[in-house]
């Protein structure tokens, strides 16, 4: 059985929008076909949940077995020919991957139908195979359509494969994608809809150097914001939305923390790109808040107290505008080249031949999470009296210790992580809280109200001002907790 490991991009692109994609690749040897694929899973989906897919493709009668697993630019590729229709359950390392091994059943789960047009280049020094794939992938009476694009590295260096995508992004609107033909599959079958996308904490190796560790996070975290990208290309949701900032926040954290790691030449871009797009969803993300948390509340309570109507209006209209902000950012070309640019950098960039980022990541955990924590407490000293500026300064600091702490967690024991992390939150969430009551002035005046909303507006301001001792209070308790706890790391 052949076992490369497979180098390869993925891109979701509009059919209409393929030619112009293939008319500005280089040249090459071209060919076109139909390639039809079974995908099987046991029926408790062990090869899902395993993170591991399994297929048969048949084009021109001929069948091939293949086992894919594995995430970020390389995954392993076990494949092989087979005779008949069904998988061969002997082939490893499937029996590895099955509860009952080569006796464990297989099932068909779904299929796939494409026509590919497959183009075999020279480019920078590399050959790359580029396929554009036209069809649909079906399962039981459910189908969903397929129009994506890959680029697979034969042989060279993995950057090449961002040097294309940049060419072929300047060309036509291509969006890189982390979701294979095999999980849309999955999401069809489970009846799941493109849904808000929540970061995934990576499993981590205990023996993971530092380098590994940040590029589990940054996959992690650029997965989730082309996901919700392209939930909010399609509609407009609220979630998807804050999933998309929290993914950038947790991004641009990790590049703070991993900062003597990853430093060179890309740091500054990739940071300046984050910063951009998380910015891009603040005013959505601030008014969702405050119509969640402040005005849905008053509504309750009083729908008839003066101008609150004529508030509610104007904040829904200004979030279908923010989140139509949102919306266009995502489809620009400038979002479409920060996934590029930043996914290349963590896959290929300068930063991986350092030293450090050899480092086990362990003991780089150890040291960084304690020069954050001690941060935090040193900046919460006498939180009570602190200025709002500086409330805003310290709840970053305890994001970015969350953040670095759920990153590392699978290096150490789950049960001393979150209970550490619970207590992170709950000093986040008050100082959150904080923030958003300092930003709810300069919100509602943004909106340019008229008089009736804007009373009403001061009205609800100035419960905040009566409300804000007791979250401040709170905060002051949940820091005091916080120190109380011993570090996970320790």
């Amino acid at each position: 059985m052949a076992r490369p490991e497979e180098i390869e991009l993925k891109f979701q692109c509009a059919p209409e929008d393929l030619g112009r994609v293939l008319a500005a690749a280089p040249e090459g040897v071209e060919d076109c076909r139909e390639l039809i694929s079974v995908y099987f899973d046991t029926p408790d989906r062990d090869l899902q949940k395993a993170g591991a897919s399994l297929r048969i493709r048949e084009s021109e009668g001929r069948r091939v077995q293949t086992l894919k697993r594995g995430d970020g630019l390389a995954r392993q590729e076990f494949e092989a020919p087979i005779a008949g229709d069904a998988p061969d359950p002997t082939l490893e390392p499937l029996p590895k991957l099955l509860p009952d091994g080569a006796d464990t059943p297989l099932r068909p789960a779904f299929h796939v139908r494409v026509t590919r047009r497959q183009r075999l280049i020279r480019f920078d020094d590399a050959e790359i195979e580029l396929a554009l794939d036209q069809g649909e992938v079906r399962g039981g009476r459910r189908t969903s359509p397929i129009s994506e694009i890959e680029l697979e590295l034969k042989s060279g260096a993995p950057r090449a494969l961002f040097s294309l995508a940049r060419r072929l992004s300047d060309a036509a609107p291509i969006y890189l994608s982390f979701a294979s033909k095999s999980q849309r599959g999955q999401a069809l079958v489970a009846g799941r809809p493109l849904h808000a996308h929540r970061r995934v904490r990576a499993a981590l190796s205990p023996d993971a150097s530092a380098a590994a560790v940040f590029q589990a996070i940054g996959r992690s975290a650029l997965e989730s914001m082309a996901v919700n990208a392209e939930l909010l290309r399609g509609r407009a949701e609220p979630d998807a939305v804050h999933q998309l900032r929290v993914s950038a926040r947790t991004l641009r954290s990790a590049l703070a923390i991993f900062h003597s790691v990853v430093a060179d030449g890309g740091f500054e871009p990739a940071k300046d790109a984050l910063r951009w797009i998380a910015g891009a969803c603040d005013e959505a993300r601030n008014l969702d808040v405050f119509a969640a948390d402040t005005l849905g509340p008053a509504l309750e309570q009083d729908p008839e107290a003066p101008g609150l109507a004529a508030l509610a209006a104007a904040v829904a209209g200004a979030r279908v505008r923010a989140r139509a902000d949102v919306a266009q950012a995502v489809g620009s070309a400038r979002f479409r080249n920060l996934l590029i640019e930043v996914a290349g950098w963590v896959e290929t960039g300068a930063w991986l031949q350092g030293e450090a980022a050899q480092r086990p990541a362990a003991d780089f955990a150890a040291d960084a999470l304690g020069a954050r924590r001690k941060r935090l407490l040193q900046d919460g000293r006498d939180l009570a009296d602190l200025e709002d500026a500086a409330r805003h300064r310290l709840r970053i600091d305890a994001k970015k210790l969350r953040y670095a702490a759920e990153g590392f967690q699978g290096l150490f024991g789950r049960k001393a992580v979150d209970r550490f992390v619970s207590r992170l939150k709950a000093l986040q969430d008050e100082l959150g809280v904080l923030n958003d009551q300092a930003t709810a002035g300069d919100l509602l005046l943004g909106l340019a109200l008229k008089s009736e909303a804007a009373f009403a507006g001061g009205v609800l301001i100035g419960r905040q001002a009566v409300d804000k001792p007791r979250h401040i209070g709170r905060a002051a308790k949940a820091l005091d907790r916080l120190a109380a706890v011993k570090p996970f790391w320790a």
